[in-house]
């Protein structure tokens, strides 16, 4: 009998594991998509640093495909000179997660990248299912692109989120915004809608994303694993934009991101592909219960800055 791999888990997300595990009441899984939202945000609010200082916050709406987009725009200055915009698309598996979730990660993504942060809060299954998601983020982009002051834009997203990234760069490159996307950053992205991973057999439990949460997700998100949009791995990646992808070393979802880099890079993406080694999905929000995690936020966006000054450079 072979015994099974171990795996590096760092201190801090091994105490921070030990504490979630040890939590009893109903999982995520096990509750309607209302109350697993409501979970998601106390989460926040426990184990999310504060959002801190910054110049503005704007909450506002944008016109969508099926009703007014909200968005939330985060700007460490108050007045600035036309330049780079990212838009961020936030992770929860399509049916959970909001501004207010992914509220500390913008302002400091705004901080350290020293540009507008749009964030975009699309619409959500069970209610609104497959492709709705999509759909309100390339919107959105559009919107963005066409009113609002920049020279080209950063897409960005975390999860459910990275998905919507690369699912709104390929709908970007066939048919081009009012202004060019000069890099994405998708953050342990989903990519298809098939299982058959190792990384998802280590980690499928007790990592805090589990196997019956992400089946509870695609139940609710009901996406086609026929269209692009659901399993952008199936899909040409010619084209796409430079590309900063991040996957977590304990993560379900890792061998999949570990498998969009090496297309991207066989389809010819400058591609910087980064694992934050012992660390666990989800880790951008949880920078309080996990204190490295802080390094690994700000080494990445670190890295995503210098991307986007080399593509503005030679765009």
């Amino acid at each position: 009998m072979t015994e099974a791999p171990t795996h590096f888990t760092r201190p801090d997300v091994a105490m921070f594991l030990a504490f979630l595990n040890a939590q009893e009441g109903p999982k995520m899984n096990e509750m309607p998509p209302e109350g697993a939202r409501e979970m998601m945000r106390v989460m926040g609010q426990l184990a999310d640093v504060p959002r801190g200082e910054i110049a503005k916050v704007e909450d506002r709406t944008i016109p969508g495909p099926a009703g007014d987009i909200p968005v939330r725009i985060y700007d460490n200055r108050p007045d600035r000179e036309p330049g780079p915009v990212m838009l961020f698309f936030h992770g929860g598996g399509w049916v959970i997660g909001d501004l207010d979730t992914h509220d500390p990660y913008c302002a400091e993504a705004a901080r350290i990248l020293d540009m507008p942060v749009v964030a975009v809060d699309y619409r959500l299954a069970p209610e609104h299912p497959f492709p709705a998601a999509p759909e309100d983020c390339e919107a959105a982009t559009r919107w963005v692109a066409a009113n609002l002051p920049s020279t080209g834009l950063v897409l960005s997203g975390d999860s459910a989120g990275g998905n919507l990234t690369i699912a709104t760069a390929l709908a970007l490159r066939d048919e081009p915004a009012a202004k060019p996307v000069v890099a994405i950053h998708p953050i342990y992205p989903a990519v298809t809608t098939h299982d058959d991973w190792q990384s998802y057999r280590d980690f499928g439990e007790g990592h805090l994303l589990t196997q019956d949460g992400m089946a509870w997700f695609a139940d609710h998100y009901a996406a086609d694993p026929q269209d692009r949009r659901a399993a952008p791995l199936d899909f040409s990646a010619e084209g796409l934009p430079p590309t900063l992808l991040i996957t977590a070393g304990l993560d379900p979802l890792r061998d999949q991101g570990r498998a969009y880099a090496a297309k991207l890079i066989a389809a010819g993406v400058p591609t910087t592909y980064r694992e934050a080694r012992g660390n666990i999905h989800g880790y951008i929000c949880l920078a309080q219960g996990i204190p490295s995690a802080k390094d690994d936020i700000k080494g990445a966006l670190t890295v995503l800055k210098a991307i986007v000054a080399e593509s503005m450079a030679t765009a």
